[in-house]
């Protein structure tokens, strides 16, 4: 019983309580160690283990519909919506007083499902139609 008074707790004198690091208690992310004795995010390891094409990042076809708006290539779907956004403003098809209010033209009806005029918010849904 002296032993455990003098060593400070039971078993072989190291602290019995595991304290979280300055990181755990802070929140920032978990860290995985590597091969190399490196360390690495969670988030990191997760990205390494192989490419996630979804959402935006997707790669996709434009129909011929919207082929006529913006090419044929294959592209992401950001890109898609940029290079909309690009045809769009060169042609100044956006309203002046309510920049949401996108006006088709003749090429961009098709794509719009034959509406006049679409918010941006509608223009994304309906762009997203033409594409496979």
């Amino acid at each position: 019983m002296a032993e455990e008074r003098v060593s400070g707790g039971k078993g072989n004198g190291k602290a019995a309580a595991v304290k979280a690091t300055k990181g755990e208690a802070a929140g920032k992310p978990r860290v995985a160690a590597t091969k190399t004795g490196g360390a690495k995010t969670a988030k990191a390891a997760d990205a390494e283990s192989g490419p996630v094409r979804g959402g935006l990042a997707q790669t996709v076809t434009p129909d011929a519909a919207l082929a006529k708006v913006i090419g044929g290539d294959p592209a992401t779907r950001a890109e898609i919506t940029k290079r909309i956004w690009e045809y769009v403003r060169k042609n100044a098809l956006q309203d002046k007083s309510d920049g949401r209010v996108i006006h088709a033209d003749e090429r961009l009806k098709p794509v719009f499902g034959g509406k006049e005029q679409v918010t941006m918010f509608e223009m994304t849904k309906l762009v997203n139609q033409h594409v496979g």
